[in-house]
């Protein structure tokens, strides 16, 4: 048995090798200097440049996840409360949760602090934050999780605080949420909401009083501003795969929003099409993006979104608190594609999209909906690498993730 181990992290380590020489990171001479070149490194799942240090670490402890688990995350502070009151079940289901790396979203007026924390407690663990950057002016254009920024120059100091909170440590951004889908589908700036249909989708959006805000510059100067940070890596958010069916329509929104100088784009966040809906989209924009890497949330897509016809006389709502939902494949950058980077939990699983379905309010925590979740993901085999539902190839229409905070 000592010997298999040894031997398993011989493997890992080669492996943890050959992408680092691959990446450009370490140097053949300097490999050769000190190990046997007759035995050639492995191949190890692709993955970034700015991810490999941490994936290296990981992939020697048999893991393919390098991101960080928020040790102060309402799933953990949960999890703890439901074992207090003698709910051993209720609290492992909750494990499935807590136990994983979700992403931070940042809306506070000043997020430094708190990144500057997050990333220095990532550091010390070896592994890599995954943070959302949610304060747009006239963010999700006055729906479930209105608010942002209260103009554009608020706005870019704001950015500048999460740089400031970045420094030198690696982190991973998710930019703005729904921003440049919204933008390309008709509310780009500071808007509100006039009216809804008796089914719940927007009725009309017209701009509010005041100036309005360029939310493509906006998005573009986010981008500038922390690629300037050398361990930061930035991806904009697109959308996801039910929403602009156009991938130009899109492309040409991202293009403008500095999506060529981000190292990609997210898709699917605080959605629910599946993986495999969601990497048929994927490599269709990456290509009108010219080869465009990009990430997905698969936080609550193990059985992809709720189909058309099952909604009855339900709000018509298909991306707020959908019932009988499952967990997705857990974070990992072993995506089986050389430009997806990783699977990620950017939407926290178990916090509400909005006070809808008897839902609290956008980002607070919600029990009940989190242990279905988690039961969901258990009803079959727990997700792997392209998780449950992927068996459905086409994407349910879905206009909006109103991706919460």
């Amino acid at each position: 048995m000592t010997e298999q181990r040894a031997s398993g992290r011989t493997r890992t380590a080669r492996a943890a090798t050959g992408l680092l020489m691959s990446m450009g990171l370490l140097t053949p001479i300097v490999w050769a200097a000190s190990h046997d070149v007759r035995a050639a490194p492995a191949t190890a799942p692709a993955t970034g440049p700015l991810l490999a240090p941490a994936f290296a670490a990981a992939l020697d402890l048999g893991q393919y996840s390098p991101f960080w688990v928020d040790p102060h995350s309402q799933a953990r502070q949960q999890t703890r409360e439901i074992a207090k009151r003698g709910r051993p079940r209720d609290a492992a289901l909750l494990r499935r949760i807590a136990d994983r790396p979700t992403a931070v979203w940042l809306t506070e007026r000043d997020p430094a602090d708190h990144v500057r924390r997050a990333t220095e407690d990532a550091t010390r663990s070896g592994r890599i934050p995954v943070f959302v950057a949610y304060n747009i002016p006239g963010r999700d254009c006055g729906q479930y999780s209105s608010g942002g920024a209260a103009d554009d120059d608020e706005y870019r100091q704001w950015v500048g605080r999460i740089a400031d909170g970045i420094g030198d440590r690696r982190a991973v951004v998710i930019l703005e949420p729904d921003a440049a889908p919204q933008a390309a589908t008709g509310c780009d700036g500071q808007a509100r909401l006039d009216a809804r249909t008796e089914s719940g989708s927007a009725a009309g959006l017209r701009p509010a009083p005041g100036p309005r805000s360029d939310r493509r510059a906006l998005l573009a100067h986010a981008v500038r501003t922390l690629k300037a940070r050398p361990g930061a890596a930035v991806y904009v958010d697109a959308g996801n795969a039910g929403w602009i069916r156009d991938v130009h329509q899109i492309a040409d929104v991202l293009k403008s929003a500095g999506v060529n100088a981000a190292d990609g784009f997210a898709l699917n966040v605080s959605s629910f099409q599946t993986t495999r809906a969601s990497r048929e989209y994927g490599d269709r924009l990456s290509a009108a993006l010219g080869g465009a890497h990009y990430v997905i949330d698969t936080s609550r897509n193990g059985k992809g979104p709720v189909p058309e016809n099952a909604n009855g006389k339900d709000s018509g709502e298909p991306w707020c608190n959908p019932p009988g939902r499952a967990l997705g494949t857990p974070p990992t950058t072993r995506t089986g594609s050389p430009i997806v980077d990783a699977f990620l939990w950017i939407k926290r699983p178990g916090e509400s999209d909005g006070a809808c379905r008897g839902g609290p309010p956008a980002g607070q925590w919600w029990t009940e909906y989190a242990l279905g979740l988690a039961r969901e993901a258990m009803s079959d085999s727990y997700p792997g690498v392209l998780g449950q539902g992927d068996d459905d190839d086409q994407p349910a229409a879905n206009p909006s993730t109103d991706a919460r905070d």
